[in-house]
């Protein structure tokens, strides 16, 4: 490998970071209030968020951490909803199976799925499957 494709792998694993914590806090925000304002069951709040999350996240990740804007965007928005949904059901699963197993509230087992699965699934398939 070269050493500015490893700067870039850098670069762009560290955008990464900082763009998923931005669509992370809004994921999240919609997640608490659905559940807390609205009533609605934890599962379906952590579904909605993550929607909203996935969003933002491929604007930052096409625009900013990637900077893929010359691929078309529609097979990357394709390819996005692909990941997206498997990242949602990762998420969204483990969110249950945490709850419903432990004694960590809704909140600490979405935290702990979204380090988990946003740090590993989502960069590795965004860099090298969405935004080849």
């Amino acid at each position: 490998m070269k050493a500015n494709e490893k700067t870039s792998f850098f670069t762009s694993f560290y955008r990464f970071q900082f763009a998923s914590i931005v669509a992370t806090a809004a994921d999240f925000l919609i997640t608490i209030f659905f559940t807390e304002i609205f009533k609605i069951w934890y599962v379906l709040s952590t579904a909605l968020g993550n929607l909203i999350g996935a969003i933002i996240s491929f604007f930052l990740g096409r625009h900013w951490a990637f900077n893929r804007k010359e691929g078309t965007l529609h097979w990357q928005a394709v390819r996005y909803a692909i990941t997206s949904l498997m990242s949602m059901g990762l998420n969204t699963g483990g969110v249950y199976l945490l709850t419903e197993n432990t004694e960590l509230s809704y909140v600490v087992s979405k935290v702990i799925m979204a380090v988990l699965i946003g740090v590993s699934f989502n960069f590795l398939m965004f860099r090298y499957f969405v935004f080849k």
